[in-house]
């Protein structure tokens, strides 16, 4: 962690630096600290950085507070490595002015997304709740609670035309470390996204967060919380005791099967809620692979599709959910219709396939060798052959059911993470030794294999 820094700021003039980061301009401030696009140039990359304020820490009462949210996100640098959580680059405990680096996002917050003139497709929604629970179930798993899930702590990333393509989960100053030694501050939080054990104070675990999610998707589909009230006193009141509007009378397209898990994950008991993160994805993406939340502007497979193919075919059994989503975003995902030659003999190719759905016949001189399915690659001798002589392909292989396949050239391959690379040559070396195997039997028994 860096201790010291430089504070000269211009910001009509675009010169100011906040110690080895040039200001670009400045993202958003709040009571408590301020945000400002800089740029590393170390890295040759925009970070967004964001710098608590002066004042606060030197207030007598919530001082030795906010020193504590500050710390709490420090501790974190470098360690949540996840495609849809934002990544803490670094820290600086200046006593006037410290301030965190953070991976920067463009776009905006979910939280624009929540008044009932701005709502996000249904479907969009439920996609947005995977991809967030599966980040949250990740983030559990390094033993934290996040503790402060609310639309306005999740970054919404944008296409060009304004389109929501993916969200990452941010600001973990309230974040519960569950191996931490330290006194950690408690009941902290944001009233609405609250469930009602953290707000009583009590031992929490995942199914705290379980519930803020709930409440946000509950947001995102209604244009309003689940409970609102023009008192805290009240409110907190409802977060008790009421039961939350049907979402199915408030939104047109809303099944009963959507208000079932919406309003599951928003209990009042956590024993009534998922018992954990992959409870919750999973019922979340079923709505999807059943049909119970319409297809509107998304037409095409969604990402929580793609990911849960991955997940079940034996090729990718030993990938973490972290590598899937990379498999998910880096890879090139392609259906071919009967007949379609993957590969003919003599062409030379660095591609390799993955089958995900359907089935190839693979042919030698004219006689059909192996039928190939769903979980196993072809192609990949061409990707792993040391020369160039090697990477010409002895086979024909044909498709005999419309297949799906997830493809990967080397330049693609090299946009994969070192974890990512080594899982993809374990399993290479499995299909290998089948096949070695597959092929000794053939030789040795040769009436049972025909």
């Amino acid at each position: 962690m860096s201790t010291a820094i430089g504070i000269d700021i211009e910001l009509g003039q675009g010169m100011g630096q906040i110690g080895k980061y040039q200001i670009q301009g400045k993202l958003g401030e709040g009571a408590t600290s301020e945000v400002f696009l800089c740029r590393d140039e170390f890295f040759q990359r925009d970070v967004a950085l964001k710098r608590v304020r002066s004042a606060m820490l030197s207030d007598s009462v919530d001082g030795p507070v906010y020193a504590r949210f500050f710390a709490a996100e420090a501790a974190l640098v470098g360690r949540l490595q996840h495609p849809n959580v934002v990544q803490i680059l670094d820290a600086v405990a200046d006593p006037v002015a410290p301030y965190l680096v953070m991976e920067y996002v463009p776009g905006t917050t979910l939280r624009t997304f929540c008044t009932p003139d701005n709502l996000l497709p249904l479907e969009l929604i439920v996609e947005i709740g995977f991809k967030l629970a599966m980040a949250l179930g990740y983030v559990f798993r390094q033993g934290l609670i996040h503790r402060d899930v609310k639309p306005a702590n999740i970054m919404a990333v944008t296409d060009p035309r304004g389109h929501v393509t993916d969200v990452k989960i941010t600001d973990f100053g309230s974040v519960l470390n569950m191996d931490a030694e330290a006194t950690q501050i408690h009941q902290v939080g944001s009233l609405a996204y609250m469930s009602p054990e953290q707000l009583d104070g009590e031992v929490l675990d995942c199914r705290a967060d379980i519930y803020s999610l709930g409440a946000v998707l509950y947001h995102l589909i209604s244009g309003r919380p689940p409970f609102e009230a023009p008192s805290q006193a009240v409110l907190m009141n409802q977060i008790y005791n009421h039961t939350p509007p049907l979402l199915s009378g408030m939104r047109s397209g809303v099944s009963p099967a959507v208000d079932e898990v919406i309003l599951r994950a928003l209990a009042k008991k956590p024993d009534d809620r998922y018992p954990n993160w992959d409870a919750f994805a999973q019922a979340l993406s079923d709505l999807i692979a059943s049909h119970k939340v319409p297809r509107g502007q998304i037409q095409g497979v969604l990402d929580s599709e793609r990911f849960n193919l991955l997940r079940a075919l034996d090729f990718f059994s030993n990938f973490g959910d972290v590598e899937l989503w990379e498999v998910v975003h880096r890879a090139k995902w392609q259906r071919y219709p009967f007949g379609h030659a993957l590969y003919r003999r003599g062409e030379e190719g660095s591609t390799f396939h993955i089958i995900g759905q359907g089935s190839v016949e693979v042919y030698r001189t004219g006689k059909r060798v192996a039928l190939l399915g769903a979980g196993t690659s072809v192609g990949e001798m061409a990707y792993l052959a040391p020369s160039p002589e090697l990477r010409r392909h002895s086979t024909d292989v044909i498709v005999a059911e419309p297949v799906t396949t997830v493809s990967f050239m080397p330049e693609t391959m090299k946009q994969l993470s070192p974890n990512c690379r080594h899982l993809f040559d374990e399993a290479f070396i499995r299909v290998l030794v089948r096949r070695l195997h597959a092929a000794h039997e053939a030789l040795a028994h040769p009436r049972r294999i025909m």
